[in-house]
């Protein structure tokens, strides 16, 4: 762990806060435009399913370009590829904004949103490598859990902001608040981010490279890690993509008053990472917490489920918790597989993690807004609960790749 000693312990904690932000950007670009769905279903006319599928296309760009992007990570570092990438990013949210504000067709506002979501595709697993070079095992799930507030505290930013500036000013000047925040964290990369040394990443033999092995061959933990996040990855992406409908259309609340509910409820999630990521450090373990997570996911959505079918007044509440659930153990799972696979191989295998759960989000969320609008809240919540129900007994035992890593719980 000598190189992680090579810088201070604040320009260690400042490389994270700015990696957090580049991070950051990924989630107010691809599931800022979900927080428009209202605007768009009742003051543009589209349908539900057509709105989830234009919120959609971001993802579908993210997913489409997290591979290569983690090919070049481990190709050529994190800083070099975040200023590329994000600056690709801010051009499609810059240019979704325009088109929106010129009256465009949403094909081609899609079109935009589509570019801003394949430039995205880099930051959060650049984002993870920093955290592992950086910190030492036993500060890693803190640290992590700190990096993924970004998921949390994007959505609360485009949930405070994007609806009110939509009842306001239409949906073209909300568009460009994920442009603002994207530039902002553009900024972030030039002036903080440094790349992590490349420890332990091969063994030199006069001048040869022996770079490690494949670690997807052997074992199936990298393959169950991955199937449990993408099973867990649907409740989440059903309440942060149709609670702004939920509560606005289905309860009548404001965009206001959503929107603060959202914020806070996703502030606490973003603490709950950093909550579960010390936990983690503290039992050594990524995977046992993984596992009651899940359990807990079952049993949140299913009490919003029932208290929505009974128009329960604690119906609001349940979902902050259950939302609060919902977003626990990413940090956790990143975490494992970028401490399993080591550097020679972390940003490839971050790349799966992502593309695996952004390629459930693109596809599930138009199926959800269309089972939403064929059979209600109640019941489509209660079916989401299946998800962490199933990923429950796959999820895996903790395994270390090296000498002072996790050991097996």
């Amino acid at each position: 762990m000598d190189a992680v000693d090579d810088i201070s312990t604040a320009r260690r904690w400042l490389i994270l806060g700015c990696s957090l932000l580049a991070a950051l950007t990924t989630t107010s670009v691809v599931s800022g435009v979900a927080y428009l769905i209202p605007s768009l279903h009742t003051d543009a006319g589209l349908t539900l399913t057509q709105a989830s599928t234009l919120a959609a296309v971001p993802t579908v760009g993210l997913m489409a370009a997290t591979f290569p992007w983690g090919i070049l990570l481990d190709r050529y570092g994190e800083r070099r590829i975040l200023l590329v990438s994000l600056t690709i990013t801010l051009a499609g949210a810059g240019a979704a904004a325009v088109a929106a504000s010129v009256a465009a067709s949403y094909v081609v506002v899609g079109g935009a949103l589509l570019i801003g979501g394949l430039g995205s595709g880099a930051a959060n697993g650049a984002s993870g490598r920093i955290v592992v070079g950086w910190f030492p095992a036993h500060q890693r799930g803190t640290a992590m859990g700190i990096r993924q507030m970004a998921q949390p505290l994007g959505i609360g930013v485009c949930a405070l902001t994007m609806p009110v500036v939509a009842a306001s000013h239409g949906p073209a000047a909300a568009l460009a608040i994920p442009a603002v925040v994207t530039a902002a964290g553009l900024v972030a990369v030039i002036v903080g981010i440094t790349d992590p040394p490349r420890r332990g990443a091969a063994e030199r033999i006069g001048e040869t490279v022996a770079p490690r092995p494949n670690p997807y061959r052997g074992n199936s933990f990298l393959a169950r890690v991955h199937l449990v996040s993408m099973l867990l990855v649907i409740p989440q992406s059903m309440l942060w993509t149709f609670v702004p409908t939920w509560l606005i259309v289905a309860h009548g609340w404001s965009p206001a008053g959503a929107g603060l509910l959202i914020t806070v409820t996703q502030v606490t999630g973003a603490l709950g990472r950093i909550v579960a990521g010390r936990w983690s450090d503290a039992w050594m373990s990524r995977m046992r917490p993984i596992r009651i997570i899940a359990v807990a996911g079952v049993a949140s959505m299913f009490a919003l489920a029932l208290a929505d079918w009974l128009d329960s007044p604690w119906a609001p509440a349940l979902m902050a918790v259950a939302t609060v659930i919902s977003v626990a153990d990413n940090g956790l799972a990143f975490t494992a597989i970028a401490e399993f696979v080591g550097p020679d191989w972390s940003g490839r295998g971050l790349a799966v993690q992502n593309t695996g759960q952004h390629l459930v989000v693109a596809a599930t969320t138009p199926l959800l807004g269309a089972l939403i609008a064929a059979v209600g809240f109640p019941l489509a919540f209660a079916v989401t609960a299946l998800a962490p129900l199933a990923a429950a007994p796959f999820v895996p035992r903790d395994r270390a790749r090296e000498p002072g890593e996790l050991m097996d719980a």
